[in-house]
């Protein structure tokens, strides 16, 4: 019996995915899969193997939060890469290659292959300082500017953490008018109708997934919202007020936010009661910004990137 066919009870699953460009990536318990639209309107469809034995890090509480937060930074941003390029026709891709920019020509002519990645590697990173800087340490300047918010370090620090959750809602909410980014967002929104569907004991067809409910607690949007607030109370005790001092702390704290953040969604992605609920409530408001209503071509990306993350065996796929 195929996976499409084999019907699995009602459950919590494993399985969880990423929008991607024009594309969903899924990853089961044993199986990762990524599904785009090609831009001939065919669907393609590629397939890895993930491993089947767990490290010891992947097992131990905090690390294993911290662990699964880097590698799917990592593992999503090469899905989404390798979606950009599937959008791109033969023909573009062979003027992409005989017409290098002014920029890309500069560099071939006064350094070495090696040199143009090392300088590459260094915009990244200072890229991702001033992201940081803008994130984590510009609340905790504007904060020290208003002497009525450094009464004590608790108000500090829920007075940079409500800053940092206006930044970041206001960037999702600004980034959701551009059509590309709402795209991006509608695939979000079938993913989860997908995960939602198969969740319910549901035949993966558009129709079932288009009945299911965009919201799923164990979102990243809902990680990183966890991820702020928990923050908060971490900084709540840290004893320093001068900013750069507090900016450093809540950077080298930041795995022991990632690990308890972590815990705490799949928390609520395992149980449906009261305490999860509360806890799931943000994050899932936030998701109304974050996901769109997909249309049928695009719930058929979700299921197709789906079906071969699905295990055999029911057991396989239970929290």
């Amino acid at each position: 019996m195929s996976k499409e066919q084999k019907p699995f009870a009602p459950h919590k699953s494993k399985i969880g995915g990423q929008a991607l460009i024009e594309g969903v990536m899924m990853k089961g318990a044993f199986t990762g899969a990524m599904a785009c639209r090609l831009p001939d309107g065919t669907i393609d469809v590629e397939t890895w193997d993930l491993p089947a034995k767990k490290a010891w890090y992947r097992k131990v509480p905090l690390i294993r939060g911290v662990y699964s937060f880097v590698f799917s930074m990592v593992d999503g941003y090469r899905c989404l890469m390798k979606s950009a390029e599937k959008q791109m026709t033969e023909e573009e891709t062979e003027e992409e290659d005989e017409s290098p920019s002014k920029f890309e020509q500069w560099l071939d002519a006064h350094f070495t292959e090696k040199t143009v990645e090392v300088i590459m590697g260094v915009f990244m990173v200072i890229s991702l300082v001033i992201t940081f800087g803008a994130f984590f340490f510009l609340p905790k300047w504007v904060v020290n500017l208003i002497p009525l918010l450094t009464v004590n370090r608790v108000v500090r620090s829920f007075a940079e953490g409500i800053i940092k959750i206006a930044i970041f809602v206001g960037y999702m909410a600004v980034t959701s008018l551009m059509k590309d980014i709402r795209r991006i967002y509608e695939y979000h929104g079938a993913e989860h109708k997908t995960i939602a569907c198969f969740e319910a004991g549901l035949p993966l067809t558009v129709e079932n997934v288009k009945k299911q409910i965009r919201l799923h607690p164990r979102c990243g949007t809902s990680f990183i919202f966890l991820t702020l607030f928990i923050s908060i109370l971490v900084m709540c005790l840290v004893p320093f007020t001068v900013p750069w001092q507090r900016f450093l702390c809540s950077i080298l704290l930041l795995p022991l936010t990632v690990g308890c953040s972590f815990e705490a969604i799949q928390f609520a992605g395992r149980h449906d009661n009261w305490f999860t609920k509360i806890l799931s409530f943000p994050g899932l408001q936030l998701q109304r910004i974050t996901t769109k209503e997909p249309s049928d071509s695009q719930i058929e990306i979700a299921i197709a990137a789906m079906t071969p993350c699905i295990p055999e065996d029911q057991e396989d796929d239970q929290w």
